[in-house]
């Protein structure tokens, strides 16, 4: 950062606090506007990702006290006035950095006088050394100090178990071998963040974040759904309607006995505790849709059957509620 971003930036309006905030309230502001301007929070949104390199700029100066102090001292210095490269106040007032500048060292030379700052050369002092002390003796534009890495992105595609149960997988990135634990139940498309396993930085300053973005194979029986395990199962007409216990498969290969009650209809979903995914919070369950097969084809027998029971349950329109509900 130069010292003209110190003079040209008002870094307690970035962070919309007032300039006598303490410590307390500058942290609170920042934290608060980084999680709304984050860009995993934020995907493809370049004002959100300028805006939050402007939060993090700002804070890093107003945090340390010391920096602080010499941004307070070089903005009351400037007193808000507008810096030009020389000449005298234009038509609108605007001071030119000698009028702002010159009295601080004796320049003027009577009445209209002037100070020239030079750029170096010839012995003389140039802008950088007039002003260095105030950024550290590194001159106007010196680097704060030893810069973090930045964060690095990677992906990786898991089979659907492997996402179900968690693993260790390992990731090569710019270079390095990178391993890292992904928890069970990720989803399809979760980022997950590594802390300081980014590109390193500076000598003495931490190294950046890696963000991995994990996409899960789809199974062809099973889905998840947060800890759960989802997973639908054919039902014969007369298991559904005369109830009955059936084998429903789970993740780890073997079955489990569910229970279907007397008149389960198609789409109802029943629950069978503790079989779903085992993560950090707990154990899920699993989550099994009861779907009636319809017969696609009937042999002469079936069919006789099937007409009995419509002639049977001739009385009952099953249709009657929808039409009820249909006329509101």
């Amino acid at each position: 950062m130069t010292g003209q971003d110190w003079l040209e930036k008002d870094f307690y309006a970035v962070l919309g606090v007032p300039k006598d905030a303490d410590a307390a309230a500058i942290k609170k502001a920042y934290r608060k506007l980084a999680r709304q301007l984050h860009p995993d929070q934020n995907p493809g949104d370049a004002a959100a990702e300028a805006r939050f390199k402007d939060i993090g700029e700002a804070y890093a100066v107003l945090s340390d006290a010391e920096q602080r102090q010499q941004y307070d001292q070089l903005r009351a210095m400037a007193g808000g006035a507008r810096f030009t490269a020389g000449g005298r106040p234009g038509a609108g007032g605007a001071q030119g950095f000698e009028d702002v500048f010159g009295g601080m060292f004796g320049g003027a030379n009577g009445p209209g006088g002037r100070v020239r700052y030079s750029t170096g050369g010839g012995g003389g002092s140039g802008f950088e050394d007039i002003l260095g002390g105030l950024f550290g003796g590194g001159g106007f534009g010196a680097q704060r100090g030893p810069q973090p890495g930045a964060d690095l992105t990677a992906t990786t595609t898991l089979p659907f178990r492997t996402a179900a149960e968690g693993s260790t997988i390992s990731l090569s990135v710019e270079g390095r071998t990178v391993n890292a634990r992904i928890p069970a139940g990720v989803r399809d498309g979760q980022k997950i963040r590594l802390r300081g396993k980014g590109r390193p930085g500076d000598p003495g300053a931490p190294a950046g974040d890696l963000v991995i973005t994990v996409h899960v194979e789809p199974h062809p029986v099973f889905t998840l759904d947060g800890s759960n395990l989802r997973v639908t199962v054919p039902v014969a007409f007369d298991e559904a309607a005369l109830g009955a216990t059936i084998d429903v498969p789970t993740l780890d290969g073997s079955t489990v006995r569910v229970k279907v009650p007397a008149g389960t209809p198609s789409g109802r979903t029943l629950r069978v505790k503790g079989k779903g995914v085992t993560t950090s919070s707990g154990t899920g369950d699993l989550l099994v849709t009861v779907q009636v097969v319809v017969p696609q084809k009937l042999s002469a027998a079936a069919k006789e059957a099937v007409q009995a029971f419509g002639i049977a349950t001739s009385g009952e329109d099953v249709r009657a509620d929808l039409m009820a509900q249909a006329r509101r």
